[in-house]
């Protein structure tokens, strides 16, 4: 007797429709996380001049360079 299931255990298309269904809700968060933990770390990385910034602050209160030094270089970094 078959019960209403089918050969196939209980299972069928619909439990594979309901384990792609979960895997995509498990996909859409895990991106929607990303997508928003994205600009927390912009600063980070390679290539935004973030830390190119922070060293020339740091000569800059250490007095290694002037005032003027210090906008021109910010003025190149920001660019």
């Amino acid at each position: 007797m078959m019960d209403g299931f089918g050969m196939t255990g209980g299972y069928g298309y619909g439990g594979l429709f309901m384990i792609l269904w979960w895997v995509l809700i498990i996909v859409g968060i895990v991106a929607l996380v990303k997508w928003l933990a994205a600009p927390l770390g912009a600063g980070s990385r390679p290539g935004s001049g973030s830390k190119a910034l922070d060293l020339l602050k740091e000569r800059y209160a250490r007095g290694e360079i002037d005032e003027q030094e210090f906008q021109k270089r910010k003025r190149d970094l920001t660019q």
